[in-house]
């Protein structure tokens, strides 16, 4: 078994959104279900709350300072300074209901929408994937997506990687950088309803997939064809994303959640009774991981 550091046994309600500061040398994440954002330094342990009042589904760090995030209410600008600013609860007839998000290589925020409802089958709206250029302006890339999750580049930027925790498949696309569309969709990998549901991602400077398996105990490593390199196991069932950091990125964090959520999407014989402890995880197994980027954002 992979050998890994316990950064926080703090209970995180649902640990989400990883994110490495390159420049400071901190790890961020939230805690999406208590609308909390937490910073660790690994020079001190310490960890400290930085933020809270929104529940954040996924940021970005925003080369103007502060972060662009995805929530719950819609899509906001935040710095230490001025606390929240309002972009969008909105657009195109759809509440801006989010879940993960990324950067681009031009600084666009890219993020996804999610009307999931188990109880009502495949009759629900379908979400969205957007596109915020730098100055707030939004643009649908995607539709159809039941649960919109973890989003990533290959290394070349050339292929855009998004989940879709609903149908339990990653989404490949082409992308243009430059013109920030996304074209040519096709699925990247199918998991099977024996495993766990895929969350969050990111992806190595090989090109390898990695993708957090909620009620999987584990993160999976796919080489650039979709098979399966390796499972990173992780001693909570609900591992929600994964992220590369450290000063050489070869740091792997992993969130996890602590409340637990009942989906019949679990695969059979999930135990939800058994410990879901909501700690956030750090391994290293060698592997360099990349800088994500940061969005270029000013209302």
């Amino acid at each position: 078994m992979d050998k890994y550091d316990v950064i926080s046994v703090v209970p995180y309600r649902c640990g989400e959104c990883p994110m490495w500061d390159a420049d400071n040398q901190l790890f961020l994440w939230s805690d999406m279900l208590a609308g909390e954002l937490f910073e660790y330094d690994p020079a001190t342990g310490k960890v400290r709350r930085f933020a809270e009042g929104k529940n954040v589904s996924g940021f970005a760090l925003n080369s103007k300072g502060g972060l662009v995030c995805a929530t719950h209410q819609g899509l906001y600008l935040w710095n230490e300074k001025g606390g929240w600013t309002l972009v969008a609860t909105e657009f195109a007839g759809q509440a801006l209901h989010s879940n993960d998000a990324v950067a681009d290589p031009q600084g666009r925020f890219i993020f996804g929408t999610t009307f999931y409802d188990q109880t009502v089958g495949d009759n629900f709206e379908r979400g969205r994937l957007y596109s915020v250029e730098k100055h707030g302006e939004i643009a649908i890339i995607a539709e159809g997506l039941g649960l919109s999750n973890g989003i990533g580049f290959s290394p070349d930027t050339k292929i855009m990687y998004v989940t879709d925790t609903y149908t339990r498949e990653i989404f490949q696309y082409d992308y243009d950088a430059e013109s920030g569309k996304a074209t040519n969709r096709r699925v990247f990998v199918k998991i099977p309803d024996t495993e766990g549901i895929p969350d969050g991602m990111t992806v190595d400077a090989d090109g390898y997939v990695w993708s957090a398996q909620w009620y999987g105990y584990c993160v999976v490593r796919y080489d650039p064809d979709g098979k399966v390199e390796r499972r990173l196991h992780v001693p909570s069932g609900q591992t929600s994303s994964v992220m590369f950091g450290g000063k050489d990125f070869t740091d792997i964090y992993v969130t996890t959640a602590a409340e637990v959520v009942r989906l019949s999407a679990a695969p059979k014989g999930y135990d939800f009774d058994a410990p879901h402890n909501g700690s956030v995880y750090r391994f290293n197994l060698g592997i360099r991981g990349l800088e994500e980027y940061k969005a270029n954002i000013s209302l």
